[in-house]
């Protein structure tokens, strides 16, 4: 199972984008998906959740201007953040649980196959 993100690039502050992740090798019925980020000497940061069992998940940092979404009938999810501000800018990751099944617990700890990543810079 993998996962491809689309490019993220250079955003001005106060604009918006959104990133999308196409994974292959997994169901589209029971899934567990998420987005990280990473900005230069700082920890990677789990962004936001989506699964097949309950309503999205948000960190602190993005909450009330992230949202993250599914193709209905595919593997592709979402990631769109509004009103981006310098601090936004990071690595951003697709990444999902390969593991999880109906009935399980979706966590940003329990991601095992991750994509590659795409570099978004958010500065004017």
């Amino acid at each position: 199972v993998h996962q491809a993100e689309s490019e993220g690039g250079l955003v001005q502050p106060g604009g918006s984008l959104r990133l999308s992740c196409t994974a292959s090798g997994y169901s589209d019925r029971t899934y567990c998906m998420g987005w990280f980020r990473q900005a230069p000497g700082k920890e990677r940061e789990g962004v936001a959740l989506i699964d097949s069992s309950g309503p999205p998940d948000y960190a602190d940092s993005v909450e009330g201007r992230a949202a993250i979404s599914k193709d209905n009938g595919k593997t592709t999810v979402y990631l769109q953040i509004n009103n981006l501000k310098p601090e936004d800018t990071a690595m951003y990751y697709c990444a999902a649980d390969s593991f999880f099944r109906p009935g399980g617990f979706c966590g940003y700890y329990g991601m095992d196959s991750w994509g590659q990543g795409t570099q978004v810079t958010i500065s004017s």
